[in-house]
């Protein structure tokens, strides 16, 4: 039999598969796996590789590196849940940790520093994204016309500013600084210096500019600038214009409009050879092909309080008014702010969706903590049980062991790492 400090004597066909150093962390991810059935969010069975694929909702968690955090991503990731999590500031700065663990969340879903989760109006951005999903081709504001307009207002404005009847648009190039008996010629050798150079844009008339260059001359002009820059950064002398001068081709399309099946034969033909993402005036042809991952709507959220959190939140709490909770903050260290800017971003979308918020490893005020029931407790255990020839499970930890029973001064040892401000990523484990 295997005996628990807090839940006693554990049946031997749950934990026998289960690593001893995972044992240590049972409490935290029975935790997490009430705060899923709290939130109606069903982990009991694993889902293959092969056929994971989110849709069926979104989790947001805050400390979802923390012990109890990182159990609640896992166990929701195994049941298509997508995640978005945000990393404490204890463990924001440990870069390679946060790539594993973005590694092991399900798209759209993904984890982010809390300095990011600090900005509500980019956090909301991203949970609207993981749950609608990103895709451009749902843009229901494209608009040819814009983009047309905006390009003719670019070209004026160019025309404007490189005439090209003058040499340069730099008054400075034409002011004299030298020594007096070279003035008289000054004008002459700055003229001659200038013309080396590529002249400025042709006069365009505004009115025929607007009227002859439509859409579809912008899709040719756009293919004939894509033709020659390819040709330039690949080197290829064949398809490149030893001369090309894009005002010159454009005012040239506007007083002899082209036609656009000679230079674009696919245009406008489903199956025509557009790139992914690619931008064409004509159609909207952004993620042609392309399959873009949605979460699904909010579940709710779970946090894990840290220390800066559980300060900070208490330190709020005890104002009565607005302006006593402002003032709470301001006494609050940076990392406690941080902490609370974090936490109210995950708290504020999840109540934006009128979902539940349930807290994990302590206490908040106003806020439902969880307490596992032994339903929980076994499916922990199921979760962290290694199935035969197998190096994982669904719940995996990244651990620090101390073995103490080789070394007694090991366990003295891992109190003091464990104490320090910025203990590291990894739980630490010690065994007797």
């Amino acid at each position: 039999t295997v005996v628990h400090g807090r839940y006693g004597e554990l049946k031997m066909a749950s934990a026998s598969g289960v690593p001893l150093e995972y044992l240590a962390l049972l409490h935290p991810a029975a935790e997490a796996a009430s705060a899923l059935r709290q939130l109606n969010i069903d982990v009991g069975a694993d889902v293959s590789d092969g056929e994971k694929k989110t849709g069926s909702g979104t989790l947001l968690i805050y400390g979802a590196t923390q012990a109890a955090g990182l159990a609640a991503l896992q166990l929701a990731s195994s049941a298509n849940i997508a995640v978005l999590g945000v990393v404490d500031g204890t463990h924001s700065s440990q870069h390679e940790f946060v790539d594993e663990i973005k590694n092991i969340t399900l798209e759209p879903g993904t984890v982010l520093p809390e300095e990011t989760a600090c900005i509500k109006t980019l956090f909301r951005e991203l949970v609207h994204g993981c749950t609608n999903g990103d895709a451009a081709s749902n843009m229901t504001s494209y608009d040819a016309s814009t983009f047309l307009r905006d390009f003719r207002e670019n070209v004026l404005d160019y025309v404007k500013y490189y005439p090209e009847s003058q040499l340069s648009s730099n008054p400075a190039d034409y002011e004299f600084d030298g020594k007096e008996k070279d003035r008289q010629h000054h004008k002459a050798n700055i003229t001659a210096y200038l013309s080396q150079f590529d002249k400025g844009a042709p006069e365009i008339d505004p009115v025929i500019f607007k009227e002859s260059f439509t859409v579809e001359q912008y899709a040719i002009f756009k293919n004939k600038f894509h033709r020659q820059t390819t040709a330039v950064i690949s080197g290829d002398g064949e398809n490149s214009m030893e001369k090309f001068s894009p005002a010159d081709i454009v005012r040239d399309m506007a007083l002899s409009p082209e036609s656009i099946a000679s230079e674009l034969p696919a245009a406008g033909k489903e199956g025509g050879e557009y790139v992914p993402y690619e931008f064409t005036p004509l159609t909207n042809c952004l993620q042609n092909g392309v399959e873009v991952e949605v979460g699904g709507p909010v579940l709710g959220a779970v946090v894990n309080v840290t220390a800066d959190l559980s300060v900070a939140v208490e330190a709020v709490a005890k104002g009565k008014t607005l302006r006593e909770k402002a003032e709470a903050l301001q006494f609050l260290t940076d990392g406690q702010k941080n902490a609370y800017a974090g936490f109210s971003s995950v708290v504020g979308a999840a109540k934006e969706a009128g979902k539940p918020v349930v807290v994990v490893g302590g206490t908040l005020p106003n806020f439902p903590s969880v307490e596992p029931s032994p339903e929980d407790v076994e499916e922990a255990l199921s979760a962290m049980a290694l199935s035969d020839n197998e190096s994982q499970s669904r719940l995996n930890y990244f651990l620090q062991i101390y073995r103490a029973s080789d070394y007694p001064v090991y366990a003295d040892y891992a109190i003091h790492r464990a104490m320090e401000p910025l203990a590291g990523p990894r739980q630490i484990v010690v065994t007797k």
